[in-house]
């Protein structure tokens, strides 16, 4: 279980003491959280704290991992050990940030992490405390981490394997940027050539909570077809909504697919091959 409702956060809360993360992205993410937040919650941010800021978005993307041991840096200072249990949310309904810091989380090795489905919305819907009081820094332990866990492909993987029909390369955006019909963040329209379009959306309800384990089983058994998880590539604009897919895959049990962190990004600034259109 890495997706929890609201309600559940409850009974987490009381009985497991957790390292609660309120993770956050866009220009305006801190005075976002300062206007309210659940109680207890620390801000983490997107872009300092969850990325490592390149010269280059055609070298890594727009938000390039950090390396391992200052990943493990920052967790020490949020209070977090390997032993604890930790609750992300979020503002954008876990497609964003926490989806991005539970991937993180996973990947250095941590067992006990979950994302809030509906996030802030459905927290604050189920009477949990909102606050606009920043709590106080947590004594800094130690957490080291030495390399990432989980699985990732650089975009010579993908330019390799997108042509392999054993291989599944899933772009998670708006159907609207897969097909080229506008870009509004990156320089080019379009999408990696064999990629198929899943949009991130479509793991959520009309309600914004995340589809139950079975609907999100049977949705993604049927796109993977006969296809191992371990050959399956997931990326998105930067490599932060592309974790919301592999959240839900990994609820589903369909575990051992891959980050492209480069993603739409870098592909897009490297002079490779792009399509237009449904195909």
């Amino acid at each position: 279980m890495n997706i929890i409702t609201a309600q559940q956060l409850k009974t987490i809360i009381e009985d497991e003491n957790p390292v609660i993360v309120d993770a956050r992205g866009g220009v305006d993410a801190f005075e976002r959280y300062s206007a309210g937040h659940l109680e207890n919650a620390s801000y983490v941010d997107l872009e300092t704290n969850l990325s490592e800021k390149a010269d280059n978005a055609a070298d890594g993307g727009r938000h390039p991992l950090p390396e391992p041991a200052e990943f493990g840096l920052f967790l020490g200072e949020l209070g977090i050990a390997p032993e604890s249990t930790v609750v992300a949310y979020d503002d954008k309904k876990g497609a964003n940030a926490a989806a991005r810091f539970w991937w993180m989380l996973k990947a250095a090795g941590h067992e006990k992490v979950y994302v809030v489905s509906g996030g802030l919305d459905s927290i604050s819907a189920a009477g949990l405390p909102i606050t606009q009081e920043i709590p106080a820094a947590p004594v800094a332990i130690d957490y080291p981490i030495s390399d990432w866990m989980l699985p990732v492909k650089d975009i010579e993987n993908v330019s390799k394997l997108s042509a392999d029909a054993d291989y599944m390369v899933i772009d998670v955006r708006e159907n609207y940027r897969y097909i080229g019909e506008s870009e509004p963040i990156d320089l080019v329209a379009g999408h990696i050539p064999g990629a198929v379009n899943i949009p991130y959306t479509s793991n959520l309800d009309e309600n914004g909570e995340f589809l139950s384990v079975e609907e999100l089983a049977a949705k993604y058994k049927e796109a993977l077809g006969d296809r191992s998880p371990e050959n399956i590539i997931v990326h998105c604009g930067s490599g932060v909504t592309a974790c919301h897919t592999l959240l839900a895959l990994q609820a589903a049990g369909l575990e051992g697919a891959s980050l492209y962190v480069g993603s739409w990004s870098e592909w897009s600034r490297n002079d490779k091959p792009i399509a237009i259109g449904n195909n």
